[in-house]
């Protein structure tokens, strides 16, 4: 799926190692926030995965390589990873929240050649890319219709089972750049049957991301190439709200809580490559969250009911693919952001990239991390302790070119045109 526009942007240096730097002053406001302790989610035999979503129960969802380097959609339940296969073709993948039961959305290859070679799922393949419902009582991939076109995407669940996305429609759209024909809305799913969302006048296709469980969504639309203003929505009762933004002309929500908040991410005034700040809406004001001190920018991924934001935050500057950047998952809380390497115990095998699997209302967080025992990035769950340690700095950390070239192949999402930015969700 090659939507998630700033979300995941899951970052390496072009150097071979890059010092992470002390937080001090962020450290000590936070001295009242939990420990967590790290769970390694592992894979399915291949080198990578990555937790893109996490219910109020516990269930984790996202995907993994094969040893044979395909990718599919998985959920794991009390550290037990469960392959959710595919709809016939070699790849699927999913990245948002599932529902408490355990139902889950997302997008798969269906093994049938699309004639016109959009690639949807992002993989190359070229084949048809699906979007899926997955019911968890019936251990069942259900594919979901679309507006007409070949392809979806499912994207986050409520606990009502209605899902929200993206569905190609049959309009030939001349705003569109190759190999993308098509326009595709952002939908929602109700009881199996597809509706499309409104947009902004001009806009012809975007993306649903989250939808709470009074039925409000959120995500964002533009023209199909994504070369005009980028507009960060919340759908409700059948209407659009524009969200604002931070200076910049693109936004995005990511994410929404049962209270209306949304947490995601906008540019700032000079609209540069990675230049946008984490924000958390609510009541029609946007807050900007920041960045670690001395950072360049950051994401917002996650909003729990408490109003804790979860994300990842980068260094520098540096457009794609002249160059990438390495970045820390963070956490937000009452207006205080702070590493969240600090709050893992000082030797963990883990170094932890992003918080792209959100946050749930017990305060677990999921997202994605260097192993740093083999270089493999794997996603990982983190859960509150009353264990208390002092908070310290995190070890060097070394990015091989193996796991470059792995995280750059898996940049399939595409942003705005020309903003450099792709994320992996």
């Amino acid at each position: 799926m090659k939507f998630k526009i700033l979300i995941c942007i899951t970052a390496i240096t072009l150097f071979a190692a890059l010092a992470v730097r002390v937080r001090l002053a962020a450290q000590e406001q936070n001295q009242d926030l939990p420990r967590y302790t790290v769970t390694d989610l592992g894979t399915l035999g291949g080198t990578y995965s990555l937790a893109g979503g996490l219910s109020n129960s516990g269930w984790v969802e996202g995907y993994s390589t094969l040893p044979s380097g395909n990718t599919h959609a998985v959920l794991w339940w009390n550290g037990v990873i469960i392959n959710l296969g595919t709809l016939g073709g070699p790849n699927s993948d999913a990245g948002y929240r599932p529902s408490n039961s355990g139902d889950a959305g997302g997008g798969s290859e269906n093994g049938v050649v699309d004639v016109y070679a959009e690639n949807f799922c992002g993989y190359g393949t070229d084949y048809i890319c699906l979007p899926f419902f997955w019911s968890n009582s019936l251990h069942m991939m259900i594919p979901l219709p679309t507006l007409g076109g070949n392809n979806g995407w499912a994207a986050g669940l409520n606990n009502r089972d209605m899902a929200v996305g993206v569905a190609e429609n049959t309009t030939r759209d001349p705003t569109c750049t190759a190999p993308q024909v098509f326009s595709y809305p952002p939908v929602v799913w109700d009881r199996g049957r597809v509706h499309e969302l409104p947009m902004p006048p001009g806009d012809t296709s975007g993306f649903a991301y989250a939808i709470n469980d009074e039925g409000q969504a959120t995500g964002v639309t533009s023209n199909c190439s994504f070369s005009t203003p980028g507009h960060g929505l919340l759908w409700q009762n059948g209407r659009w709200i524009n969200l604002g933004s931070l200076g910049g002309t693109f936004t995005e929500g990511v994410d929404i809580n049962n209270l209306g908040q949304v947490a995601g991410a906008s540019y700032l005034s000079d609209n540069a490559p990675y230049h946008y700040h984490a924000f958390l809406w609510q009541r029609g004001r946007m807050t900007d969250l920041g960045t670690l001190p001395g950072d360049y920018g950051s994401s917002g991924d996650g909003v729990n009911n408490q109003g804790q934001v979860v994300g990842g935050s980068w260094p520098n500057q540096s457009p794609w693919p002249e160059g990438v950047v390495i970045e820390s998952a963070v956490i937000w809380q009452n207006g205080v952001i702070t590493d969240l390497n600090t709050l893992i115990p000082p030797n963990s095998p883990l170094y932890l990239i992003e918080a792209c699997g959100t946050i749930n209302d017990q305060g677990q967080i999921a997202g994605i991390a260097l192993q740093t025992s083999t270089g493999q990035m794997h996603a990982f769950l983190l859960t509150p302790t009353k264990e208390r340690w002092a908070l310290s700095e995190r070890p060097r950390v070394v990015l091989p070119d193996s796991v470059r070239k792995q995280l750059q192949q898996r940049r399939r999402f595409r942003g705005p045109i020309g903003s450099g930015v792709m994320r992996l969700k």
